[in-house]
């Protein structure tokens, strides 16, 4: 081996002495490299194993979601089925349910306009109040059904709440006067955006509880603005209710007064939250035990103009008298208590049919009636509707015209409006019928 000049053995010893060192330094750093990435391939397999399994720990969890979720899916389909084919049972069954208690209370109309003796008189006011106990709560029941239905429709207009409270007057102040209680109505030029048919209920409900739970002074209807809402009011004097009840008031069955007081279904207030709630009003309570109650109702403003048709015919059925009238009304004790009510009390000529057909030969080529008193539902597909138009088209005339029904859904409703027809629903009320008689005479629409 041939030495660098200069270097003796030593010195190359020491040399590769150093170089060993730096070898062995090299290949200790490459060892630990190589360790590093031994540890982090094992941790990357370790993660991926665990991935793998965690993935199929939530595929399993998904897949049983996914399951109850088609449980729920199917749950709330047959809760939702069940609901319109109860909706579905009441709307079909409501005729057949009120046809008979309609025509129950025209014959008890007719009988009370007789000579009745202290006693009839006192059966026929029982009858009187067990009628309108059970007409209450089938209005009740058909009313939640309504509400309770995702297809109910709204037919919201302008409102006058001068022309409600006025026909709410008339109906009210016999309950009012019964009780020994004053019954107001505050004059009001407010008109307001609403589903006339339904604000009627919300006021009917109102007043009625606020009579039924009130022992001394009176109920008082008004309006108030604020905030931009036309407020409804009705106020009593009434025991009041603690707050504690104040929330379940407006649940189904609940009575906030004694076991001996006021007897109520406990319907009424829940109609009207239901009602509010679906309309978009609020609705506002305030109370003092023993001192009275106030509900309100918030309603949005409605151009006056617009509501200023809406005026309610003078309940008075004095101008009924003479004219003619032709009933459509395919049940036999209905048309015999339509000839006692509408002959009897209100003095119009009464003609009498089952159906279409029976109708225009009743009718004759050139004696039309002066008003159509038809009902909607009548036999063999036959309707109010059809035989309004066939007796208009024959008559050649716009011969003005009233639905009932007890039918209580938006085709109806929608047909009616169509052909500017008056609606009112059975039971049918003497002084309802009359009103309605008298607008259709004083507006009669044009022929279509």
């Amino acid at each position: 081996m041939i030495l660098p000049p200069g270097e003796d053995a030593q010195g190359r010893a020491v040399r590769l002495e150093r170089i060993a060192e730096a070898l062995i330094e090299r290949v200790d750093r490459l060892e630990e490299t190589r360790g590093s990435a031994r540890s982090m391939f094992q941790a990357a397999v370790a993660l991926e194993r665990e991935a793998i399994a965690r993935t199929r720990d939530l595929e399993r969890a998904l897949a049983d979601l996914s399951e109850k979720n088609r449980d729920l899916a199917v749950a709330r389909a047959a809760a939702e089925e069940a609901n319109r084919s109860r909706t579905r049972f009441l709307r079909a069954a409501s005729h057949d349910l009120l046809q008979p208690l309609a025509a129950a209370r025209l014959f008890l109309s007719a009988l009370t306009d007789t000579g009745l003796d202290e006693t009839q008189a006192e059966l026929a006011a029982r009858l009187g109040a067990a009628f309108e106990s059970v007409e209450e709560l089938m209005h009740a029941v058909l009313d939640i059904s309504r509400l309770d239905s995702q297809r109910i429709e709204f037919h919201r207009k302008p409102v006058a709440l001068d022309a409600l409270f006025r026909r709410l007057a008339v109906e009210y102040a016999p309950m009012a006067e019964a009780a020994g209680l004053r019954l107001s109505f505050v004059p009001t030029a407010a008109v307001v955006d609403s589903d006339p048919t339904f604000l009627r209920r919300i006021a009917q409900n109102l007043i009625s509880n606020a009579l039924k739970y009130t022992a001394r002074g009176g109920v008082v209807v008004g309006v108030r603005r604020r905030g931009g809402l036309v407020w409804l009011e009705c106020h009593d004097s009434g025991p009041g209710i603690a707050a504690a009840d104040r929330a379940r008031i407006f649940d189904e069955f609940q009575r906030a007064v004694p076991e001996r007081g006021p007897q109520g279904m406990g319907l009424g207030l829940s109609i009207v939250r239901r009602a509010c709630l679906k309309l978009g009003h609020r609705l506002e309570l305030d109370s003092a035990v023993g001192r009275g109650t106030v509900f309100r109702v918030g309603l949005a403003p409605a151009d006056a103009a617009a509501g200023a048709g809406q005026a309610a015919p003078d309940p008075s059925a004095a101008a009924l008298r003479g004219r003619v009238v032709l009933v459509v009304e395919n049940d036999a004790a209905m048309r015999r208590g339509y000839e006692l009510m509408l002959g009897g009390r209100m003095g119009m000529i009464v003609r009498c049919a089952g159906g279409t057909a029976e109708a225009l030969a009743a009718m004759g080529q050139d004696d039309p009636p002066d008003v159509i008193l038809a009902d909607y539902n009548l036999d063999n597909g036959d309707t109010g509707i059809a035989a309004i138009g066939a007796l208009r088209a024959a008559a050649g005339q716009a011969i003005a015209a009233v639905m009932v029904t007890a039918r209580r859904d938006g085709h109806v409703a929608r047909a009616c409006a169509a052909c500017a027809v008056p609606l009112i629903e059975k039971p049918v009320r003497p002084a309802d019928l009359a009103a309605a008689l008298m607008q259709a005479l004083g507006a009669a629409p044009p022929l279509a």
